[in-house]
């Protein structure tokens, strides 16, 4: 199988290099035809150049295209990948991150959940459905891979507007706890059996084993984590976001899978437990890394993702060409019956294996009550968000706001609504 794979949103540094450079590393996929596409024709043709002449000037068996036309770039595809933003990104993710913060709504960084995630997902989950719609004329038995955030709420949206559509969110939060286990426990990575679920950037480790002696090893983690966490080197570059991570751990009794930054995001308490100046150190450090990245556009083809950032779209799709049955550590997916606390209309975080008929999530045995129930707070304010997007309400919006537990001043919430609306009127007009 030679498969033709679209990238939607191409044209960006940060995802199109990497996720060229991933392809075309690929033995599995030799042969395959990638399909470029953004609605930036000169940043577009930029990312093909180089593209193209990595090919050529290393005699690589695939083919490139590329086009503005969303239609001629899935005409025939097999995998169509979606990484998209709208508008100025950290210009806009600095409005929702600190404009609820003017209203007295305490929220630690606002991009996936609280009142940021809120005005994030309402932006950019209309031009996804879009797209989608798009995916299921002309290419509908496609295997579509979502990685633009929030994931939730993007997800939850997709799967109500399009439930018959074969789609997967992938995100590689979860593989920082590869970067600490092995510390933490002293074995090496490959003893150790690990399963994390929940939401996306708001999941825990749930199991974990010894795989030489069968014996559980989450009592060894709760004794040596704390300490080991209290002086944790730096992952991704980063450091501190380690506050709420530890009263996670100690009052959940269960590891999370990322730091205050993200997690944070979706627990009212979160503002007086985490590591605000970490939060700020990792935003600007994040900022600062996805910008300049054309400079260097050769070597980033050439490499790949960054190591750190565990791409995972291309070994999903080789395991499907190639039937392996292999395990995936976290996909997002309609939960069905994976975390049997949470409904079926949710969007899980679990892990999978991966073969020919595509991709099955892992059933966890039982799942940590304590943390369910946090989980089960954010199910309606990614249900009105979903609500406030397919029936363009601005009331449904102003519901998701008020069912979010971040949001504690009704009055506030409805000033703050309308200060957004005024403020990104371009992406959020159609809410009336």
């Amino acid at each position: 199988m030679s498969p033709r794979i679209a990238l939607i949103g191409a044209g960006s540094a940060m995802f199109g290099l990497g996720a060229i450079g991933d392809v075309l590393k690929s033995k599995v996929l030799a042969g395959s035809t990638l399909v470029l596409n953004d609605i930036n024709h000169d940043s577009l043709e930029s990312v093909r150049k180089v593209a193209q002449n990595h090919i050529e000037k290393n005699n690589l068996p695939f083919t490139i295209e590329a086009y503005t036309s969303l239609d001629k770039t899935l005409k025939g595809a097999d995998f169509v990948v979606i990484s998209i933003e709208v508008g100025n990104r950290h210009e806009l993710w600095e409005q929702d991150w600190k404009i609820p913060m003017q209203y007295g709504i305490k929220q630690v960084y606002g991009e996936n959940g609280g009142p940021g995630g809120l005005f994030h997902a309402l932006r950019i989950i209309p031009p996804i459905l879009d797209i989608c719609e798009r995916i299921m004329q002309i290419c509908p038995k496609a295997l579509v891979f979502n990685l633009s955030n929030p994931m939730v709420r993007i997800m939850h949206a997709i799967h109500t507007r399009f439930p018959e559509m074969k789609v997967v969110g992938i995100c590689h939060e979860v593989y920082s706890l590869l970067e600490h286990l092995p510390q933490v426990l002293n074995t090496p990575l490959d003893n150790l059996d690990i399963k994390a679920g929940g939401f996306n950037h708001f999941s825990v480790l749930v199991e974990a084993k010894y795989k030489d002696t069968g014996k559980d090893a989450y009592p060894d983690i709760r004794e040596k984590a704390p300490a080991y966490f209290e002086k944790a080197p730096a992952v991704f570059g980063y450091i501190g976001e380690r506050r709420l991570f530890q009263h996670i751990l100690k009052k959940f009794d269960h590891l999370p899978i990322t730091t205050d930054s993200h997690f944070g995001e979706y627990i009212p308490w979160a503002a007086s437990a985490v590591d605000h100046r970490g939060i700020m150190e990792f935003y600007n450090s994040y900022k600062s890394d996805t910008t300049g990245n054309l400079a260097e556009a050769e070597r980033r083809v050439a490499e790949g993702t960054p190591a750190s950032e565990y791409w995972r779209v291309v070994p999903i799709i080789e395991g499907i060409v190639n039937n392996t049955g292999h395990f995936e550590m976290a996909v997002n997916i309609a939960n069905d019956g994976f975390i049997e606390s949470l409904p079926r209309n949710q969007m899980v975080e679990v892990p999978a294996t991966i073969d020919k008929d595509g991709i099955h999530g892992y059933k966890f045995k039982s799942y940590p009550k304590a943390f369910a129930g946090l989980l089960r707070l954010q199910m309606p304010v990614n249900e009105m968000t979903t609500e406030a997007v397919l029936s363009k309400s601005k009331k449904a919006a102003l519901q998701a706001l008020l069912l979010d537990p971040v949001v504690d001043n009704v009055d506030k919430a409805e000033e703050l609504l309308d200060t957004m609306l005024s403020l990104q009127h371009k992406w959020l007009d159609y809410l009336k």
